[in-house]
């Protein structure tokens, strides 16, 4: 067995010698026939290219299959990343559009409130509202002006379109408003076009209650309700609402004013209706030389007496 394996290592030197000699003889004459610059010898390398490379396809499919593999990943990555990038940008986009939106909206309330046309005479202040009550028994909310800038209870608050309420309590830079809908608000009001006076009274609903008709049988659902300026409260003429009728066949009041939109209101100041105590300034005084003086016989200069019956019958 020694002697086997003697004989195997003798003979597998050599042949491994032979065989690397002649790979690289192999080896150098392809080295040298790819860089021999001729044409025979550019000619012979083009037809062993086309004589090897179709057959070497099979070989070259897991190398290409890789490659594309790879390709479509960051392909993949790409379509990944650019999707992020367009759904932050949807996201922004949808915030961006939710900000314009209240922009026009509070653009479009302002308006209202610019383009109301009130009594000339009227002067107002206009105030953020800052929170509301929230309570089911207690219906006001808060302005962001007080008695610093001269408001005072009393007065009449206002949105865009329709009355909202009136000031019950003032600080000294904030104001609470009572609104229509709260159990404690009672606003004389007439209605248009029958001219019959009511009372607005809140019941702590949407719609507030329309007592104290003269006649219900002249008022009609759609009529305009407005302020009658009865108690020198709020000046006349404000607009309140349109009537309504409920199930129950009782009158309400469909007020105007946005309620679920308060965000200005504005503050009407109001000092009251100035009464008349001197009838006599409506009429323009005499001038002193126009005054007639009284003569010796009772009557005044110019004037007649005036016949007694036997003058007349002598005449």
């Amino acid at each position: 067995m020694a002697k086997d394996r003697s004989q195997r290592e003798d003979y597998a030197g050599p042949l491994k010698r032979l065989l690397v000699g002649i790979l690289v003889l192999v080896l150098a004459v392809i080295f040298l026939v790819w860089r021999i610059d001729s044409p025979r010898v550019e000619r012979f390398r083009a037809q062993v290219v086309d004589a090897v490379v179709p057959n070497m396809q099979w070989a070259m499919a897991p190398v290409t299959g890789a490659i594309n593999l790879v390709r479509d990943f960051q392909s993949y990555q790409r379509l990944s990343e650019q999707n992020r990038e367009l759904r932050s940008e949807l996201r922004q986009m949808r915030a961006w559009k939710e900000a314009a939106l209240q922009l026009e909206q509070e653009n479009a309330r302002l308006l209202d409130l610019n383009n109301v046309r009130l009594d000339p005479q009227l002067t107002y202040v206009t105030g953020v509202v800052l929170a509301d009550s929230g309570s089911p028994f207690r219906q006001s909310v808060l302005l962001n002006v007080g008695a610093r800038d001269g408001i005072q209870d009393g007065w009449a608050a206002m949105d865009g379109i329709g009355l909202v309420g009136r000031i019950s309590g003032t600080g000294l830079d904030t104001a609470r408003v009572i609104l229509l809908t709260d159990a404690a608000s009672a606003v004389p009001a007439t209605l248009q076009p029958s001219g019959q006076s009511a009372l607005v009274s809140g019941d702590n609903t949407a719609a507030p209650l329309l007592n104290f008709v003269e006649n219900p049988e002249l008022v009609r659902p759609g009529d305009r309700v407005v302020t009658s300026g009865d108690g020198k409260v709020f000046p006349p003429g404000l607009l309140i609402g349109q009537v309504a009728q409920d199930r129950a066949g009782r009158l309400r009041v469909r007020l105007s004013a946005d309620y679920e939109r308060l965000e200005f209101l504005r503050v009407l100041r109001h000092q009251g209706s100035t009464p008349i105590t001197d009838p006599g300034a409506l009429i323009a005084p005499v001038p002193e030389d126009m005054i007639p003086l009284p003569r010796p016989d009772g009557f005044l200069e110019g004037a007649t007496p005036a016949e007694t019956p036997e003058e007349a019958d002598n005449g």
